[in-house]
């Protein structure tokens, strides 16, 4: 478990279900909890940071978010575009792109490799962005793999340089990523870098 900033919390964890390493969240000041794998400090961590919301950057980031949200009784989150994921259970709230989850927590359109990709911009320190799939940042900030992106790799890439360069407008200097290290100072320049590339 690592303090990035004043109140954001980063840990990786390994996925069970493919064994790659992923990264996880959370924001102290709303007790807002991101795409969480349980830390190397167990389910117990979280008696002293106890969640109010779990929140699904997509909604293939469900991970341990059931189990945390039984324990401490808060919903989950996940854009409304993914929730037919969860016919069958859990209980997982829909938002929208736009929507205030939290009180330093607002959902930001990606929607480029899966219509409920969500960008969270999180108000803390001088503002942070955090990337779901469309982005990750494994030896450098970039794509994952053309298989994973779909039947037309360079139209999905060119959509979220797109939507990266809109992003560019908001108030951030910090970036993290569910598939990657964080980048904590000169986030902003790091996107624009990555947005105005090829």
């Amino acid at each position: 478990m690592q303090e990035l900033l004043p109140g954001l919390f980063h840990w990786h964890a390994i996925h069970p279900n493919h064994g790659s390493q992923v990264s996880c969240h959370h924001v102290e000041g709303s007790a807002t909890t991101f795409d969480a794998l349980l830390p190397d400090e167990g389910i117990e961590w979280f008696d002293d940071h106890r969640p109010q919301r779990i929140v699904l950057s997509t909604r293939h980031h469900l991970r341990a978010a059931e189990q945390i949200a039984d324990r401490y009784e808060c919903p989950i989150l996940a854009h409304r575009g993914g929730l037919h994921e969860f016919t069958d259970g859990p209980d997982v709230e829909g938002f929208d792109f736009g929507d205030r989850l939290a009180t330093d927590v607002t959902a930001v359109e990606m929607d480029a490799i899966s219509p409920d990709d969500t960008v969270m911009h999180i108000e803390v320190a001088e503002g942070v962005l955090l990337f779901a799939d469309s982005i990750v940042n494994q030896d450098g900030i970039g794509f994952v793999s053309d298989g994973l992106i779909g039947d037309d790799p360079e139209a999905v890439k060119a959509k979220i340089r797109e939507r990266a360069t809109a992003m560019l407008d908001l108030e951030f200097d910090h970036l993290l990523f569910a598939h990657g290290d964080p980048v904590i100072g000169g986030g902003k320049e790091a996107l624009r870098a990555f947005a105005t590339a090829g």
